[in-house]
């Protein structure tokens, strides 16, 4: 196929939007590209397909229906819908696009099935009892530096209600070591997801790059939130001795292994 193609992609909230894409994102054979239009710049899902596929293209909302316009051919187009968004909204209804619903296997009927033209049974999570759209807390994290332990307290209280009741929780965070991890919670399934992004280590300073967190829930203490975050971050003092201590024992590693190239 010559033309550009656009895939729509919907679904509630941690059903496996993300996850069901990102098998056609990791092919590189046609330019690819990805809008997740409502959440700005500061979005976990739009920085963590830049650090997975650095090879697809980040489209703007704003520039999103001019793009469509100039793209090259046998283009892939790929916009995730979130669940903040009208379905039935005139830009939504008018796009030439191949729509995509992405369900859990409990739910039956919804508007996801009347809107889609292709129904993907997704993970099995917990469904929301009422018709109330729960609330979207979400916070830039550039710059900042966690310490293990206190980021794993954090998230377990978090997620295990301490400061409302959570539906989902996704993050990246930077660790002392220069590592940048995805964290994933989704009520309903089993644990929470700590996956390393692969990222070249950060060793100098703080991490210049994207981090953050959107938290997904119903009743947020959003202020204690904040301040509970705040409290697990790092001074200046501290991330500079974790990472001339890394520095150290990477120079040590690289003397002896002279044979093997240990990039910082």
């Amino acid at each position: 196929m010559d033309a550009m193609t656009l895939v729509a992609i919907a679904g509630p909230p941690g059903s496996g939007k993300t996850t069901w894409l990102s098998q056609f994102l990791s092919d590189q054979q046609h330019p690819r590209f990805y809008c997740c239009p409502g959440l700005g710049d500061v979005s976990v899902d739009r920085a963590r397909i830049a650090y997975r596929f650095p090879w697809v293209q980040l489209l703007s909302e704003q520039d999103f229906p001019q793009a469509l316009m100039t793209l090259p051919e046998q283009a892939r187009v790929y916009l995730e819908l979130g669940f903040h968004l009208d379905l039935t909204a005139p830009i939504l209804a008018s796009l030439p696009c191949h729509r995509v619903a992405i369900v859990p296997p409990e739910l039956a009927a919804s508007e996801w099935h009347d809107w889609a033209d292709e129904v993907i049974i997704g993970s099995e999570i917990t469904l929301p009892t009422s018709d109330e759209l729960p609330e979207l807390w979400r916070s830039p994290l550039t710059g900042r530096v966690f310490d293990p332990a206190s980021l794993d307290e954090i998230i377990l209280e978090l997620t295990g209600g301490a400061y409302g009741s959570v539906q989902r929780l996704k993050g990246i965070f930077e660790l002392p070591d220069g590592r940048a991890f995805h964290i994933d919670f989704v009520e309903g399934l089993s644990g929470i997801e700590y996956a390393e992004l692969g990222l070249p280590p950060w060793l100098d300073g703080r991490p210049e790059r994207f981090s953050g967190i959107e938290v997904l829930g119903r009743n947020l203490d959003k202020q204690t939130i904040v301040d509970t975050f705040l409290a697990g971050c790092l001074s200046d003092s501290a991330i500079a001795h974790y990472q001339e201590q890394y520095k150290a024992l990477a120079a040590e590693e690289a003397q002896m292994n002279p044979e093997e190239t240990v990039s910082l």
